[in-house]
């Protein structure tokens, strides 16, 4: 079919897999992408979310209206290596963006979508979608924008269909670190930026999945000097290092398809006996690589405000979540124990294993964007480094 002008004068759309067209405005990059639609409830953090590796064949839609008002910097950038900058694949939002109003914007939305390759859909009703996905499930879709406003849009609902989706699909592959390389810095602060962490304790290992640039900087906050490894890095490698702890980083993907050839991996380091910390999809394939299973979820978890459950004290921590499967908590082995719950939907956001130096969380301690309430994990881990080096050896 050739390409028609669609109506209203829309320059982009949104094409669903069950044939559903969504009209509105383009920015951004001039194109198309297929991806998975999520909804993000975030009311801040946009730059960040949109850089989050994790987002790898993602669609972004917001549900805060605006989006764009304060512009987008070089610091707020979470993708941590040049493979990383592979993240969300579109961005669809309500209003369509206002000239940056921020002392620290270096570019305004549009054209920093259009450096980066990343597709904008302005005007779109996101409510109306939120509640869609929120009834029926994320769709595949395919997002495209044309100053033209000319679309085949029988061809792009063809391509949404066809897409096969995330399930079986391992992307950390396409956003992980192709060599390794070592960080040792701290958190932005406002008076101070990102300064260099003056003396380490500790020396870390992580297996780089998609990680953020924050959770390295919140390692670094708790004395951490960070060597970053590819996905594919062999056990032996990780041992030589003789590391004080190892992070399980937080990317893209189906943990299982992942998990084949990390788990053997993740396995070999927790017979070591090596302190071991999981986020994400770090915290899924470590609950695989122990016994567990992860299933597909229908909407997933993705925003700042989710509430989550420390089952141990009952303490409540609103906490940043992207994720769109998770543990399945009635497959835990014996040992090893649920620890973290949400209290939106029971699903199972943390683990950990009796008697021994590992736990894992679902949820982003290190926010970027969201509350800081959860941070305390990072604390959690660098004492629990400190207390097994503080152990004599037999």
């Amino acid at each position: 079919m050739s390409a028609s002008l669609v109506p209203g004068g829309a320059t982009g759309v949104l094409a669903l897999a069950d044939g559903s067209v969504l009209f509105g405005h383009g920015l951004g990059a001039v194109g198309e992408a297929v991806g998975e639609v999520c909804f993000n409830t975030a009311m801040t953090g946009y730059q960040e979310i949109l850089t989050d590796p994790s987002y790898a064949a993602q669609i972004v839609a917001f549900t805060f209206p605006h989006i764009g008002n304060v512009g987008v910097n070089d610091m707020d950038v979470e993708a941590s290596s040049p493979a990383a900058q592979a993240a969300a694949r579109g961005a669809i939002m309500r209003a369509p963006p206002t000239a940056p109003s921020n002392y620290r914007a270096e570019l305004p939305l549009g054209a920093w979508l259009a450096r980066r390759g990343v597709i904008g859909l302005a005007g779109v009703d996101t409510r109306a979608l939120t509640v869609r996905i929120r009834e029926l499930g994320m769709p595949n879709a395919v997002i495209a924008h044309d100053p033209q406003g000319r679309f085949d849009l029988a061809a792009l609902k063809a391509k949404a269909a066809a897409w096969p989706g995330l399930v079986g699909l391992d992307l950390a592959k396409e956003v992980t670190t192709a060599q390794r390389y070592v960080v040792a810095e701290e958190r932005w602060t406002w008076e101070h930026g990102v300064r260099p962490v003056a003396h380490p304790r500790f020396r870390v290992a992580l297996i780089d999945y998609g990680v953020k640039r924050n959770i390295l900087r919140a390692l670094g906050d708790v004395g951490c000097e960070v060597a970053v490894l590819p996905a594919s890095v062999a056990a032996d490698e990780i041992l030589a290092m003789k590391p004080d702890g190892v992070v399980l980083s937080n990317g893209p993907g189906d943990p299982a398809a992942t998990g084949a050839y990390a788990c053997p991996t993740i396995q070999a380091i927790a017979a070591a006996g090596i302190p071991m910390f999981g986020i994400c999809l770090g915290h899924q394939m470590l609950a695989i690589a122990l016994g567990a299973k992860t299933v597909k979820m229908a909407q997933g978890h993705h925003g700042a405000n989710h509430p989550v459950k420390e089952l141990a004290t009952g303490k409540v921590q609103i906490v940043s979540m992207n994720h769109g499967f998770a543990v399945d908590s009635a497959s835990l082995p014996e040992d090893v124990f649920e620890t973290h719950v949400s209290l939106f939907d029971g699903s199972n956001c943390g683990i950990a294993v009796k008697n021994r130096p590992i736990f894992s969380v679902q949820h982003h301690p290190e926010a970027s964007p969201g509350p800081q309430d959860s941070h305390e994990l990072f604390e959690r881990f660098a004492g629990i480094m400190a207390d097994k080096a503080a152990r004599p050896t037999t």
